[in-house]
């Protein structure tokens, strides 16, 4: 059976916690089934990585259930080449299923096209350490669109990729991915990876991004704060 490797989910977290300053994802014991990540966000205090839900099934039954007893609200995150079993797992679990159309995506950054900015919005591009940050601005001077890319070894990190409502269909989302990948290949990176939403699913794969596996998104049940 085809399945995602549990090392590519590993290398694609350990980006995901740098682009976002979080500290490092840590196994989940006793098994490692997954990675626990500390969010800290409303309603997203922890976050799981499913590793083997595919080859191992029980070790996602595992994990399901270790989010719906967990004492802060946790999300749980699979990527998976097998959506409809997955579902039904969390779903036995009792977890909330918020989404199962998003995609583990990656690709040669050596090899990606490039865009630059439509006029008449200008580039900005900042790295702090290992974080790219590149923001497009309108000649007003309002943000239009800004993305992070988080360089680890020879991977970089897509995420949060985002336009404004009010700038898209100006090509700045093929821009925006266009400076990303740039940086990060200055950087030493060679394989781009992301998990991509719904909506940019058909920006990345033009831009060449190869769909790996899908990824299920559940929650807990809502931990009440105690103050």
């Amino acid at each position: 059976m085809t399945t995602i490797e549990p090392g590519l989910i590993r290398r694609w977290v350990d980006g995901w916690t740098v682009a976002r300053s979080l500290p490092e994802a840590e196994p989940v014991e006793p098994v490692g089934d997954g990675l626990r990540s500390e969010c800290d966000q409303p309603g997203r205090e922890v976050e799981v990585f499913a590793l083997r839900a595919d080859e191992e099934p029980e070790s996602l039954a595992r994990l399901a259930a270790a989010v719906a007893a967990a004492q802060q609200t946790t999300w749980l995150a699979v990527p998976t080449l097998r959506p409809d079993t997955a579902e039904a797992i969390v779903g036995a679990a009792g977890l909330e299923l918020l989404n199962r159309s998003e995609w583990f995506m990656t690709t040669d950054l050596t090899d990606h096209p490039q865009h630059g900015p439509a006029a008449p919005y200008e580039r900005e591009v900042r790295t702090e350490g290992p974080v790219t940050v590149v923001s497009l601005h309108a000649p007003s001077g309002e943000l239009a669109a800004r993305g992070f890319i988080a360089v680890v070894g020879g991977d970089a990190i897509a995420d949060r990729i985002q336009t404004d409502a009010a700038h898209r269909r100006r090509g700045l989302g093929r821009a925006m991915m266009s400076a990303l990948a740039e940086a990060a290949v200055s950087q030493g990176a060679r394989t781009g990876l992301l998990i991509a939403s719904e909506e940019g699913q058909r920006l990345y794969s033009s831009l060449g991004w190869h769909h790996k596996a899908d990824v299920l998104i559940a929650k807990g049940p809502t931990v009440p704060s105690i103050r």
